[in-house]
């Protein structure tokens, strides 16, 4: 590593002094380290219409400090008037000050014991009635250990040592680093983003540039954004060279492209802004349009491995191909652009609908990409890290890591790999074309997007469950209720006998599951296949005594398989012992 720039060097040094003062910082409280607490009923009561956030970052003291200007509205179905503006901030970025509509609060009208700030207004307001609050803050932020698996700021520096900062907080929330609504419906409908950071750093933000000033040493970027999500707000600091382009829509737009990236990775930097179109072009077919179209589809390398931030996704992969021939990391983050921040879980527990439908994607792509080799070996890759130690959706509202985190009783990775695979069965039992429908549905409100027709939006479980029984044109809640609320998955019992093979279906917690089934037999006549209804969870066929048979030759159903369960207990075996070992 060269030594970093004298200018750098010393800040970077005063850096290092404070850095060692901040573990005298309050630990975070639970409720700010876990996003997605239910929201208050003063939250409940108002529509977030916009943010508008200044904030300096500085490198040398790893500090922030802020100035957020948050407007709301009163709803017009609220029963009486708003006593209070209710938002979520860590606790240790002290208020150095706020107001409403200019009317500065008294220290007795703020309140924030445990990382839920609550501001007594002047006045009540009245349903209708719209404020804006100011807040100024400052402090040294939480760090993460482990990022992105643990969220907050990363501090980090180039190989020429100059800064190179980045911010995910999808797990703890974005009141890690500014006043926010930490919850997948807390989303503002504008925010106006103002960094400042020392020059000559650049600032890659969400959505659209709308410019840059430069004064006394330091550069302000500015950008705005359209109903972002919560966790989807990033800093992205760093010396960054930029590629830029466009792309040509299949539905008659021109979508901006934009990749920052460290000086010396321009090779690969290039190799990677390569994947950015056919990679568009699936997600547009296959899906709809790219729903930030008028914004960008943009990507920063990180420090970090990477996170679906909106229109700036975090990619720190180290340009690492696949040995499919694509980027999966680039891949899994743009599929969050829909499945994420265009469609938003109402509820962490819905949070399958992200990363089981980004997980799907992905073989998918495969399939479109290479074939049907590539395809099948990545559902099985799927197949082969499945848990099923709790449901995929528990049916309660839950606080984002309590679903990530299975030593919590979570689902865990199941909500990205057997939410893929519940995804293909269900794809698999009622076509394509409801499939898709039913996808697209949940993902814009309607079966015909086109860019400006539709608007982001939340979507619950329940919700597309609704989507797919009117698609379908059929009741199959059984299927939701055998995949997505219990954590075993359906057996399939054989029992031959003679020439006749019986199977049935057995559900661990009951209940019907009439889930059809192909059988492949290979017997004197030749090779067929055998479409079983399996109409109340049971099916039989005759088999000559000399035949071969093959049930679900295509992995078309996700299914209790006791091979697989044989080898997962002698892989986790195998891994415990050697991790005892000296």
């Amino acid at each position: 590593m060269t030594r970093p720039p004298l200018y750098f060097a010393a800040r970077l040094a005063a850096g290092a002094l404070l850095a060692g003062c901040a573990s005298t910082q309050l630990p975070l409280t639970d409720f700010t380290a876990n996003s997605g607490a239910p929201r208050a009923p003063e939250q409940l009561a108002v529509t977030f219409e916009k943010a508008d956030l200044a904030l300096r970052v500085d490198p040398a003291t790893r500090s922030i400090r802020g100035d957020a200007s948050l407007t709301f509205l009163v709803n017009g179905d609220t029963p009486a008037p708003l006593a209070r503006i209710a938002v979520e901030l860590d606790r240790n970025l002290p208020l150095d000050g706020a107001s409403v509509d200019g009317v500065a609060l008294a220290p007795s009208a703020i309140s924030n014991p445990d990382g839920r700030l609550y501001l007594t207004l002047p006045s009540p307001l009245p349903a209708g009635a719209r404020a804006t609050v100011r807040i100024r803050y400052h402090g040294v932020p939480h760090v993460a250990k482990r990022a992105p698996w643990d969220g907050a700021f990363v501090w980090s520096h180039t190989e020429d040592g100059q800064p190179w900062i980045a911010t995910t907080v999808e797990g703890e929330g974005c009141d890690l680093f500014w006043p926010c609504i930490d919850h997948p419906m807390g989303k503002p409908t504008l925010i106006d983003l103002h960094i400042s950071v020392p020059a000559p750093l650049v600032v890659a933000g969400n959505g659209v540039a709308l410019g840059m000033d430069e004064r006394d040493g330091w550069r302000t970027y500015h950008w705005r954004a359209k109903h972002p999500s919560t966790y989807g707000v990033a800093l992205n600091i760093g010396p960054y060279e930029l590629l830029s382009g466009d792309y040509a829509s299949r539905y008659g737009n021109t979508i901006p492209l934009r990749l920052w990236y460290l000086k010396g990775h321009e090779r690969q930097a290039r190799g990677l802004f390569g994947e950015f179109a056919p990679m568009l072009d699936f997600f547009e077919r296959r899906i709809g349009p790219y729903p930030f179209g008028d914004e960008k589809m943009g990507v920063v390398e990180t420090p970090h491995l990477g996170m679906e931030h909106q229109t700036i996704n975090a990619y720190g992969n180290g340009y690492l191909k696949s040995p499919y021939g694509y980027d999966w990391l680039l891949h899994h983050e743009l599929s969050h652009e829909w499945f994420g921040n265009q469609m938003t879980n109402a509820d962490w527990d819905d949070m399958w609908l992200h990363e089981g439908f980004g997980s799907y994607m992905q073989p998918l792509y495969l399939q479109w990409l290479r074939g049907d080799r590539e395809f099948q070996a990545e559902l099985f890759n799927h197949r082969k890290s499945l848990l099923n130690k709790a449901p995929v959706v528990s049916g309660k509202p839950q606080r984002i890591e309590d679903v990530y985190d299975d030593e919590r009783g979570g689902p865990g990775n199941d909500i990205y790999t057997k939410g893929s695979l519940i995804l293909h069965t269900l794809r698999n039992l009622i076509g394509d074309d409801a499939f898709f429908r039913a996808t697209r549905r949940m993902v814009y409100g309607t079966d015909t997007p086109a860019p400006g027709n539709f608007q982001p939006r939340w979507s619950s479980t329940r919700e597309f469950i609704a989507i797919v029984n009117q698609m379908a044109g059929r009741d199959l809640n059984w299927f939701f209720d055998a995949y997505l609320y219990h954590a075993a998955l359906p057996e399939l019992v054989e029992a031959r006998d003679g020439d006749t093979l019986r199977l049935s279906w057995k559900l661990k917690d009951g209940g019907p599951f009439p889930m059809p089934l192909e059988v492949r037999i290979l017997d004197d006549q030749g090779e067929r296949i055998v479409q079983l209804p399996m109409s109340g969870g049971r099916g039989e066929l005759t088999l000559p005594a000399n035949a071969l048979y093959t049930i679900d030759p295509g992995s078309r159903v996700l299914r209790q398989q006791a091979h697989i369960d044989e080898w997962k207990r002698d892989d986790d075996e195998r891994k415990k012992k050697k991790a005892k070992a000296p």
